[in-house]
């Protein structure tokens, strides 16, 4: 993606030329359907809106976007921020939310948006550098947990946030898709994981707002505020759901089997002892992430059988 040479429109206005590449704009068309092919064909006047409506002055996107068209920008007074657009949906209005929840203790600080057109106008984090770059595996491990406890937030009574039970719903649509079996994955697998989340999710601990995508990635320093979450997903749950992302991420992908398993058994020993929820659960709570996100992978023809791999192996701490 580039920005190319500014146009002028007839209304005065200036407008980059932001390129959105095939596969972002693939991936936007597959997810949303006609409504983000409009939203595609809509976007050079949003983008040049935003430019308006807060003065900004546009730099090269940030790489390897998935969902979303994600800039850094720079205010009139100087300040740098990071504009991110997608197409209006759920997901973007849970993250607005969430943000606006956790009020940048612990997270990226939400400074204006647009939930109506998708827009988020949030402060840039510097320098920014990821979590696993800066920290060893047990010392990001141990981030990672004192930031979840700094995030965590009682659910509001009659919030708006998705629920675990919602996300569960990939499960009954697997079923109704291959009429009540489980298509390619194993049946134990999935059964076993339903069974895991129905009786983990009806625990009596009362649910907070999780962040709901804590991994590695989404972790980044920043030099005035120290460690920062971004892209929360919002979602409201028992606690011990929240390590499931970070336990899938940045393994070893040559490692043998019995060098990732004890990755992963260290992860929730660590887990464990800051968090102060049972291995057990923890394991549970991770195993079932791993098979839900499997799912999601092959809703979205992605590749789920490494994740399902994970599930398998997650499967024996449970």
């Amino acid at each position: 993606m580039e920005i190319g040479t500014a146009r002028h429109l007839a209304d005065g206005r200036i407008q980059p030329l932001v390129r959105i590449p095939q596969n972002l704009r693939g991936t936007i068309e597959r997810v949303h359907g006609e409504l983000g092919r409009e939203w595609l064909e809509k976007f050079p006047d949003l983008i040049a809106e935003c430019q308006d409506r807060w003065s900004l002055r546009l730099s090269l996107p940030f790489d390897n976007l998935s969902y979303n068209v994600v800039l850094p920008a720079t205010l009139q007074d100087g300040n740098e921020v990071v504009l991110k657009l997608g197409v209006p949906c759920p997901e973007l209005t849970a993250e607005i939310a969430a943000l606006n929840l956790f009020q940048g203790i612990g997270a990226v600080r939400l400074l204006d948006h647009d939930a109506l057109r998708g827009v988020l106008l949030m402060e840039r984090i510097l320098p920014g550098t990821a979590l696993h770059q800066l920290q060893s595996e047990p010392e990001a491990t141990r981030t990672a947990a004192a930031l979840m406890s700094k995030l965590w937030r009682f659910s509001p009574v009659d919030h708006a946030f998705p629920t675990l039970a919602v996300w569960f719903q990939a499960f009954e649509r697997l079923r109704n898709n291959f009429g009540g079996g489980t298509g390619p994955f194993p049946s134990r697998l999935i059964d076993k994981a339903e069974r895991v989340f129905k009786q983990l999710n009806s625990s009596t601990e009362r649910n907070v707002i999780l962040h709901g995508d804590l991994h590695h990635a989404n972790i980044l320093y920043s030099k005035t505020r120290g460690w920062l979450a971004i892209d929360p997903k919002g979602v409201s749950g028992p606690s011990g759901y929240e390590v499931g992302s970070f336990m899938l991420n940045r393994l070893p992908l040559s490692a043998s089997r019995p060098a990732t398993m004890e990755i992963l058994k260290r992860r929730l020993a660590i887990f464990s002892e800051e968090l102060g929820i049972a291995e057990k659960q923890l394991a549970g709570w991770s195993f079932y992430h791993a098979v839900l996100s499997a799912l999601w992978d092959f809703e979205e023809f992605a590749d789920w059988r490494s994740t399902i791999k994970l599930g398998q192996m997650l499967s024996q701490l449970a």
